[in-house]
Order: C-alpha cells, then sequence, then structure tokens
C-alpha cells in the first residue's frame, strides 16, 4: 500500500479550508448527511474568534496518500476540563476518514503522540471539539439526518475507532418524541398541573431585547444542573454569549423558557427548530441568497430539537421540569411541529432517562458513543508544535 503521511495543518491558512471541505468528500453519497456552514466551520477553527482557544489548545491534522487526502483529525487539550476533573485527559475531534484503518490509525497515532507530548495521559472523544458542541459518534440511528447540532458520521467510523484500541466509555441518547405519544400519556398535563398549582410556578419566556441578563441566568443554571454529570465541563461567559450568538437567529423566545417560583428563576429549557431542515438544502453556503430560505421554509420545519433543559439541584423532584416541558409541547403544536428530540441523555442520567420515558412517553432511536483510550508512555512520541 503506498505510504500515508500526516500533516499538522497551521490555523489562519488555506490548509484550513481543505480541512473543512474534506467532509465532502465522505460524505457526497450520503443522503442523510447535513453539511455545516462554512461561515460557521471557519470560525469555529479560528483562535481569534471562538472563545473556546482561551481555554485550549488544538492541533490539526491531514492524512494524504499519494498527496491525496484521505483523513483528518484534531488533538484538543482542553485546560478547563483538565482542571474541573483533575486529570490529564486530552481529546480527539473532527474525525473523518476513509474505509482504511491504515490511514484511521495513522491519524490517531498523530494526535495522540501530539497529546503526549504535553504531558496527557488519557484521550477521549469524539469531541468537535468539547463536551459543550457537538460530541460522540453516532452508532444507531443511521437512516435519518441529524437534528440540529448532533453529530453524523458513517457506520464504519465505530470499527475504525474500535480497531484504533479505543473503549467505549459513555453512550449517549437521544429521544424521539411523536405528538401522537405523547397526547396518549395523561401523565405530563397532570404532573405539570399539580406541579404549577402546588409551587406556584410560572414560566418565563427569554427576553432577546435583554439577552445579556438572561444569559447570566443560564449561564448559573446550566453549570450548577450539570455540574455533576459525567464529563461536564462548565461554560465560560464568552463560550455562552457565543453560543447565544449563533442560536439567536434561530430562536423561538416560547421554546427558550425560565420556570420561576416567587420570581426566581429555578429551571430553564432551551428547544430549537430543527433547522437541519433548510440547512441540509445549502450545501454549505449560507450566501448570497441561501439565508432566506431561513423564513422562507421554516414553516415546512416539523422536529424541534430540546437542546438544554436543567434545574437548580435543589428544586428538582417536584415536577417542575415537566412544566417546562408541557410548555414546550403546546408550542411546538401551536408552530405545526409533529416531532421532537431531546438529545441527548447520558446513559447515567437515570433521572432524565426515566422522565424521557415515562413523562414524555420518547423512545430512544438514536445511540452515541463517547470513546477514551489510555495513552502510555511512548519513547518515540515527539508531538508536534501547535502552530
Amino acid at each position: 500500500m503506498p505510504n500515508i503521511t500526516v500533516t499538522p495543518i497551521a490555523f489562519h491558512t488555506a490548509e484550513v479550508n481543505a480541512f473543512i471541505k474534506f467532509a465532502w468528500k465522505i460524505y457526497k453519497d450520503d443522503p442523510n448527511w447535513v453539511p455545516p456552514l462554512m461561515i460557521d466551520m471557519k470560525k469555529r477553527l479560528n483562535p481569534d474568534k471562538d472563545p473556546f482557544f482561551t481555554i485550549a489548545t488544538m492541533q490539526l491534522f491531514m492524512a494524504y496518500q499519494n498527496g491525496t487526502p484521505v483523513g483528518r483529525i484534531a488533538a484538543i487539550e482542553n485546560r478547563l476540563a483538565m482542571q474541573v476533573h483533575q486529570n490529564k485527559t486530552g481529546f480527539f475531534g473532527y474525525f473523518e476518514c476513509i474505509n482504511n484503518q491504515e490511514v484511521a490509525n495513522a491519524l490517531f497515532d498523530a494526535a495522540e503522540n501530539w497529546l503526549r507530548a504535553r504531558g496527557l495521559n488519557m484521550v477521549q472523544g469524539p469531541a468537535n471539539p468539547s463536551i459543550n458542541h457537538e460530541y460522540g459518534l453516532l452508532i444507531d440511528g443511521f437512516d435519518d439526518p441529524p437534528r440540529l447540532m448532533m453529530t453524523y458520521n458513517p457506520p464504519y467510523y465505530i470499527n475504525l475507532i474500535k480497531n484504533a484500541q479505543y473503549q467505549e466509555a459513555q453512550e449517549l441518547y437521544a429521544y424521539k418524541l411523536d405528538a401522537a405519544n405523547v397526547d396518549d400519556n395523561p401523565k405530563l398535563p397532570r404532573i405539570a398541573k399539580a406541579a404549577a398549582q402546588r409551587y406556584n410556578v410560572s414560566i418565563r419566556p427569554i427576553n432577546l431585547k435583554n439577552l445579556k441578563q438572561d444569559l447570566s441566568i443560564i449561564k448559573a443554571i446550566y453549570n450548577e444542573a450539570w455540574e455533576k454529570n459525567w464529563g461536564a465541563v462548565p461554560m465560560t461567559n464568552e463560550e455562552i454569549d457565543a453560543l447565544a450568538n449563533d442560536l439567536k437567529p434561530l430562536v423561538e423566545p416560547n421554546l427558550a423558557v425560565f420556570a420561576e417560583i416567587e420570581g426566581k428563576p429555578v429551571g430553564f429549557i432551551l428547544a430549537v427548530p430543527d433547522y437541519n431542515y433548510i440547512f441540509k438544502q445549502m450545501n454549505g453556503s449560507l450566501f448570497p441568497f441561501n439565508f432566506i430560505k431561513l423564513y422562507t421554509q421554516k414553516k415546512n420545519i416539523k422536529w424541534v430539537r430540546i437542546i438544554i433543559m436543567g434545574v437548580l439541584p435543589q428544586y428538582r423532584r417536584r415536577g417542575i421540569d415537566a412544566v417546562m416541558y408541557q410548555h414546550v409541547i403546546e408550542t411546538s403544536r401551536k408552530m405545526g411541529i409533529l416531532y421532537g428530540e431531546a438529545s441527548w441523555i447520558l446513559e447515567s442520567n437515570v433521572m432524565m432517562n426515566r422522565a424521557a420515558q415515562t413523562v414524555l412517553n420518547g423512545t430512544v432511536y438514536k445511540k452515541y458513543m463517547a470513546y477514551e483510550k489510555q495513552l502510555h508512555i511512548n519513547a518515540n512520541a515527539t508531538g508536534v508544535t501547535p502552530v
């Protein structure tokens, strides 16, 4: 077999565009793939524009065979994650590869050697680029396009990663919520009504005109509600601001709401119409005219994704989550939306899984996996200086 070379890619160069565009080669014949917007990916991989780089260092790699690109990967040192979890775990992400184990191994070797050279002893992934972004490898549910901000990949990636000696670390679930199934379950409206009356719970939509203040509340709820979850890393103020800026054009205020008790926010839920239905038609380009579809095609969206749902620990087990779920379902129905996805939910999050199954009548229809690998000392691993 011809030699495989793996080359580090420098930021702020034309090679970054080639790194991004390589995905089109992998998915050119896949009807379910949703091409990312080039404008978003260029910002995501620009250390001067994405706040993730204030807490992390990243090195991109491309694999070539006879001068032809055949794979890509990113090695990621997330300093905040290591500080939170008191470990030396790095990450791999943005993995795309032809169906060839030798190419995959060469990519993993490059990323792992880079992490070793920085003193790290474990690697997890895929993280694009962190657990607060697109995360995990799709392992079940390949017959359907991904919902907004969810990962997608060919089935053969499972073997490429496992054969590179990665072990399963945590399974992630996506639940499908069908309007008919939700309506057949009397438990949700009953719990929601009882909780709202007993604890005087009110619902307040996010205020897009006073977004800065509401973002500070969301950050506090998010970081406290998820801090005990597997792999959780708090979002910085800058990351919250960047995410809000990206999602603001897509957010429906009545699908992004606070649960309040006596004026105090105790929970937050964010559901967003599945704009992947529209992005799929754009082939990665928002301009010159594709952005118009965000308005003309919006009425045809039939899915909504529940991205965030959190209740402060001291207010859990009171049905406050049901109040928020009921509100989102009723609002979605008025918009003509027929299906919802609650994702992703950790396999180890017993309470959330129970709620998705028994309260929302949801069924697991997609599964994702986070993998990990111990990085043993390699005398020949010199790594690659980040550029």
